[in-house]
């Protein structure tokens, strides 16, 4: 690729200076320290882009990220799973209220946890109401993730390593597991970061009869043009693919070597919650798709109207995460937090303490990556890195305050 085309647009009602120094201190608090591997930012406006900067290496003694290179973006495969579900939706092949064991007949005898566990079979209370689609949306499933570690529940999902990719169970395997597990609490009741969008990558498999990674690249991927971004890197490739750290015993340790990589090959268990791998270019095309409003170069993923729906709050009662969360872990700040259908939603800047606007949409991944969406400023963001868990730093705060503090 030739980097001059990715050169960065002037006139974008950013004080360039500013800009700059969001790098500066990128640059010595974080790499310099040795807190983060590397670090790569790029900044829009009206799908322009006005910031684009890559530092340190991408593999451990290598060269500098640049352009090309690829990231594990985790979680920010959400938002592609909400939209793919999405668009079954606006072909009138499902709905926001159907029940999901309409769809998954796994989940048709679930019932909230009433005991048991550790070696004693689970005990389930029946639901007074059953668990809909946009229970997996939302994260108001009453589903967990196996990283929790509060529940006997999360502990089952550790015991029988059932959300393990390269492991024994294919998707619907996972689904299979989970419907035999009881739910933490009655869909609606409380808001729990899940395998929810996994469940819903599957209602999206059964829908269209074909697997989640065809489903993305005839629906999403091929019309936007997103040739860098799939659930595994192609073996041609794989050069192009970043090392990837975590945190043991306070010190950064590798988590996956780029060159013999996880994600060198296609997974047994395709996670639409966090199993993609892309380019920062690929997902600011992804982003400004959603700022124009579901189009992109005259490809229409989602319709207008659709889209205006999965970015407002759908939390019951039009709570914040400050009153529902009931997740050890989630991606965001819970002030001024309400949750769409597959995004975090701002609903009171002032409540989340960080400057931003009204309505914009956004969420992150493990491995600390993140986008956000603004609609009033017409602003977009994607932020890469490999290192979890991703609530180590407030690097995403911080980048947030500074990037609003640069607009003229």
């Amino acid at each position: 690729m030739d980097s001059a085309h990715f050169a960065p647009t002037t006139g974008l009602g950013f004080d360039p200076r500013r800009l700059a120094a969001i790098d500066s201190f990128v640059k010595a608090r974080y790499l310099d320290s040795g807190k983060l591997p590397h670090a790569q930012l790029l900044i829009a406006r009206d799908g322009h882009i006005a910031h684009f900067s890559h530092q340190g290496p991408a593999r451990e003694g290598g060269a500098p990220i640049d352009e090309r290179s690829i990231f594990r973006i985790a979680s920010m495969t959400k938002p592609v799973t909400s939209i793919a579900f999405m668009q079954l939706v606006e072909e009138g092949r499902v709905a926001l209220d159907t029940p999901v064991h309409h769809i998954l007949p796994e989940f048709a005898k679930a019932g909230v946890y009433a005991g048991g566990g550790a070696g004693v079979p689970f005990m389930h209370r029946p639901l007074a109401e059953p668990m809909r689609m946009i229970d997996l949306l939302r994260h108001t499933s009453g589903l967990t993730y196996s990283f929790q570690q509060r529940s006997n529940i999360d502990a089952a999902h550790r015991e029988g390593r059932i959300e393990a990719w390269h492991g024994n169970l294919d998707l619907d395997g996972l689904v299979a597991a989970l419907g035999k597990l009881p739910l933490e609490f009655a869909p609606g009741e409380a808001w729990n970061y899940s395998v929810s969008t996994d469940m819903l990558g599957a209602v999206v498999e059964r829908v269209t009869g074909m697997p989640l990674d065809r489903v993305f690249e005839e629906r999403v991927f091929g019309p936007l043009g997103m040739a860098d971004t799939g659930f595994w890197v192609p073996e041609d490739q794989i050069d192009r693919l970043t090392d990837c750290y975590t945190m043991a015993q306070g010190k950064r340790v590798m988590h996956d070597e780029g060159a013999k990589s996880a994600w060198s090959k296609r997974p047994t268990q395709l996670s639409g919650g966090g199993g993609l791998v892309s380019t920062a270019l690929d997902y600011h095309r992804f982003c400004t798709m959603l700022l124009n409003g579901g189009t992109l170069d005259g490809q229409r993923i989602i319709g207008r109207k659709t889209l205006e729906l999965m970015t407002q709050n759908h939390l019951p009662g039009g709570g914040d995460l400050a009153s529902m969360s009931r997740s050890l872990f989630s991606e965001t700040t819970n002030a001024g937090t309400g949750f769409g259908l597959g995004f975090a939603v701002t609903i009171d800047p002032a409540k989340s303490l960080i400057p931003g606007s009204k309505g914009e949409f956004y969420w992150g991944g493990m491995f600390s990556t993140a986008f956000f969406v603004d609609p009033v400023e017409r602003v977009t963001m994607v932020f890469m890195t490999q290192l979890s868990p991703s609530g180590l730093y407030p690097i995403r705060r911080e980048l947030k305050t500074m990037i609003y503090s640069a607009l003229a």
